[in-house]
């Protein structure tokens, strides 16, 4: 257990609209302090959502989580937020919200491989 360390997640929603409170789930967002790693999955399911709501624009909701990708890789179309540290990074993704794309309260674990788990979180929550 020595090679394990701590890691925080939270899933990824999409919440039409906001005032029903109906959601499904597009992705996790997984972050780990001493991995040094910030990762994201998120699928974009164009059928599910317009089950949910016909009047989402998925193509808008891709290019948002396309933002929320660069956020997590500290890359230049990260913007401000893309240049703060990993761990600031992930707190202001996952910081409550009220728009149409939010995420769960964070969820702690133990891991050796943050990417394996990110993926194995993402096949249980999103990939159904």
């Amino acid at each position: 257990m020595q090679d394990k360390v701590t890691y925080e997640y939270a899933v990824i929603r999409l919440v039409p609209k906001v005032e029903l409170e109906e959601f499904i789930n597009i992705g996790v967002i997984l972050y780990s302090k001493r991995k040094q790693y910030l990762g994201i999955r998120y699928k974009v399911d164009r059928d599910r959502i317009l089950a949910l709501s016909p009047e989402v624009d998925a193509d808008l909701v891709s290019d948002y989580l396309t933002a929320w990708e660069d956020i997590c890789k500290g890359a230049p179309h990260g913007g401000k937020i893309g240049k703060f540290e990993q761990g600031s990074r992930f707190r202001w993704l996952v910081a409550s919200r009220s728009t149409i794309i939010q995420s769960s309260k964070t969820h702690p674990g133990l891991c050796s491989e943050p990417e394996k788990v990110l993926n194995n979180l993402f096949n249980r929550y999103v990939s159904q």
